[in-house]
């Protein structure tokens, strides 16, 4: 009996501490969250792409590159418009302000995806990997939503 509570509490030692741990790898990467991440189907023979999502962090951070299987090159990008002209140009990283959301989304910041693979198609999901300056490297699902969607919610009725 003796024998069985020191192996109990053994192993309570070594699980307390496994999970002690993994507490302090969540709060070393910041808690950082990314969600909501789409792409529109690209019509056609496209070989150009867009992804947006949105990030969460309690400390602030930086992202500073992307990558996919799914296009020969994915930077990240901003677009704006000047008079009548979008000005579309890349973009070295992207602040994260602590506990601020920020959304890459259409006519703003975004993923630009150039020589895919094959057309993105509605219903189909690929994977982006986000690096970021602070809390490295998050890979994320991306949804792809019927062409000229304007994102996850709205495809979704709203809510």
């Amino acid at each position: 009996m003796k024998r069985l509570a020191v192996l109990l509490l053994g192993a309570g030692l070594i699980f307390g501490a496994v999970i002690a741990a993994g507490n302090r790898a969540m709060a070393q990467s910041g808690g950082l969250v990314v969600d909501n991440a789409w792409a529109r189907a690209t019509p056609g023979h496209s070989d150009f792409g867009a992804a947006y999502l949105t990030i969460r962090s309690p400390t602030a951070d930086r992202l500073v590159a992307v990558a996919t299987p799914v296009a020969h090159k994915a930077e990240l990008h901003t677009m704006e418009m000047s008079g009548m002209v979008m000005k579309m140009r890349p973009v070295a990283g992207i602040d994260i302000p602590a506990g601020k959301a920020v959304t890459l989304a259409p006519g703003g910041f975004h993923v630009m995806l150039t020589g895919l693979a094959k057309p993105l198609r509605a219903g189909e999901s690929f994977p982006l990997t986000l690096t970021f300056a602070k809390a490295g490297t998050r890979t994320v699902e991306v949804a792809v939503q019927p062409v000229g969607a304007a994102g996850p919610r709205a495809a979704a009725g709203g809510h």
